[in-house]
């Protein structure tokens, strides 16, 4: 099948004149950028108020900046590759986690058949595709066998730059282009010991030159390799591709970026002592269920009282050094020969919640973990802002139509084009967003629907409960926008990858356990 694949390129490569916009100067670039778990602590996103994002606010005010934007599945690997195939988790069955990778390798070929990846498609249509960092979960691709089907030149990965004692204060996390961790190592890690033996990523702090391999992150030689690209002269129409790993976990960040931030002036999280007493038994499960025996949320309050606030002011460190980062690409870009014709699409694969509804991470299906900031920036657009609800899954078609190429039959998003050029056109198009297999949220303009799948249901009036701390599912008063809701609920989602027929999951056996023994955390209650 594979062989098959690389002779449908051959022929589309012929088809396009051998390379589709081939020395049109008219063609313009895209500049993709991606930042690893970025919520909405933005200035221009206002998700939290001391966050310091100058150059996230600059590229806001160049194009339009989408504040309702949302991942079809709140983690790395499942929310890139839905973005990058342009197919839902539901479509493909790739609702993954990182132990799922050889099942969606071993899949590759029966659910994308001769469909293209987002930068594959380029390629094939003339563009020069070029990464650096983190695009698919891996890096430059999830899929070994497809590297040379997407890109043109890779930066190298960031494992070669690590030292023996960078590995040990990781305690062993596999995630490399994550490192490096705090100096004196996860902090977590040091307090609980073989208590726990995952999720000690945890932790963050600040990092001095002699903390860092040959003195730059991962995401410094990123911008690097980005803004070395944009002073190159180009003939051919250009897909940078530009994945900056933080503030995925640890949250270090250098010193500089801490020093920033007042900690003790940094304000918390809402987060009401009752907050899950209205939250169905799967909705607890979920944000109980990450890896450890405990509970994130179990392990955070074990800490000593400061570590709270020490978790969220790293995060906003490194939000902040990765807006630096930002600045950087979009400076060189500034001044280049490109600056007129290059598309600019931002993107978060998702959210990121610190304490809300009892979570640390994403991996759920409330606004914390969905909720993403997206801008898009494009020859001859203004500065505009469009509230309406957006999917990540609209990147794919949107690209495609504001480059003027063929558009791939397969796609599940829309174009936001409309949307681009009038920010209240009509626009009836709710984010369905999956976590694992049929749990879903719809997110409208002003609504969250959640149906779990036990049937167990969630609703939050956006309008006037931005936190989702009061759940109206059974509130008659919204009975006809809750039904309108349902009506987006997938009746056909493809199985996980690698399953016959469902089974359950961990979701299950962790409610079959609290049922069984009334083991339930109170925390939880």
């Amino acid at each position: 099948m594979r062989i098959l694949r690389y002779l449908f390129v051959i022929v589309t490569l012929i088809s396009c004149g051998s390379a589709g916009h081939k020395n049109d100067q008219k063609a313009p670039n895209v500049l993709f950028i991606a930042v690893d778990d970025l919520n909405d602590w933005t200035g221009n996103l206002k998700g939290h108020p001391n966050a310091i994002t100058p150059n996230l606010d600059r590229l806001s005010q160049m194009g339009t900046s989408f504040t309702n934007a949302h991942a079809s599945m709140a983690v790395c690997v499942a929310s890139r590759n839905s973005l990058l195939s342009g197919l839902h988790p539901t479509t493909t069955g790739w609702y993954a986690l990182v132990k799922d990778h050889h099942a969606m390798e071993e899949s590759y070929d029966e659910v994308m058949g001769d469909k293209q990846m987002l930068p594959a498609f380029f390629k094939i249509n003339g563009y020069k595709t070029w990464c650096a960092g983190k695009i698919f979960h891996k890096g430059a691709s999830d899929f070994e066998f497809l590297i040379n089907d997407l890109w043109d030149d890779v930066l190298p990965e960031y494992k070669s730059k690590l030292r023996p004692i960078d590995y040990e204060r990781g305690g062993g996390y596999k995630g490399y282009k994550f490192y490096p961790f705090p100096k004196e190592g996860s902090q977590v890690k040091n307090h609980y010991g073989e208590k726990i033996s995952f999720g000690h990523s945890l932790c963050g702090g600040p990092l001095d030159a002699n903390d860092i391999p040959e003195g730059k992150m991962y995401d410094e030689l990123i911008a690097d390799y980005a803004v070395s690209k944009l002073k190159e002269k180009h003939d051919d129409p250009f897909f940078l591709s530009v994945g900056f790993v933080r503030p995925h976990v640890p949250y270090t960040a250098p010193r500089k970026y801490f020093d920033l931030y007042q900690k003790a002036e940094i304000k918390l999280p809402e987060c009401p002592n009752n907050d899950l007493s209205d939250i169905p038994l799967m909705g607890k499960s979920i944000a109980f269920n990450y890896g450890t025996n405990m509970g994130d949320y179990e392990m955070v309050k074990g800490m000593d009282d400061d570590y709270y606030r020490h978790l969220v002011h790293s995060y906003l460190a490194c939000v902040s050094f990765v807006d630096d980062q930002l600045g950087r690409v979009l400076s060189a870009l500034e001044k280049s020969d490109y600056a007129d014709n290059t598309i600019i699409v931002l993107w978060s694969d998702h959210g990121q919640s610190f304490g809300e509804k009892r979570t640390y991470r994403k991996m759920s299906l409330w606004e914390e973990s969905t909720h993403v900031p997206l801008y898009i920036v494009y020859p001859g657009n203004k500065s505009a802002q469009c509230d309406q609800a957006v999917s990540l899954l609209d990147i794919y078609p949107t690209l495609v139509d504001l480059c003027g190429l063929p558009k791939p039959d397969h796609l599940d998003g829309q174009s936001l084009k409309p949307l681009l050029e009038k920010t209240d056109a009509e626009w009836n198009h709710p984010v369905v967003s999956s976590w694992r297999y049929e749990n879903y949220a719809v997110r409208s303009n002003d609504y969250r629907y959640i149906r779990y799948r036990d049937g167990s249901e969630e609703f939050y009036d956006h309008t006037m409960d931005e936190g989702e701390f009061n759940n109206l599912a059974n509130d008659d008063q919204y009975k006809e926008q809750i039904e309108w809701h349902r009506s987006f609920i997938p009746s056909s989602p493809t199985l996980p990858v690698g399953m016959k027929q469902w089974t359950g999951d961990e979701l299950d056996a962790t409610i079959q356990k609290w049922q069984s023994n009334n083991t339930m955390p109170d925390w939880l209650k």
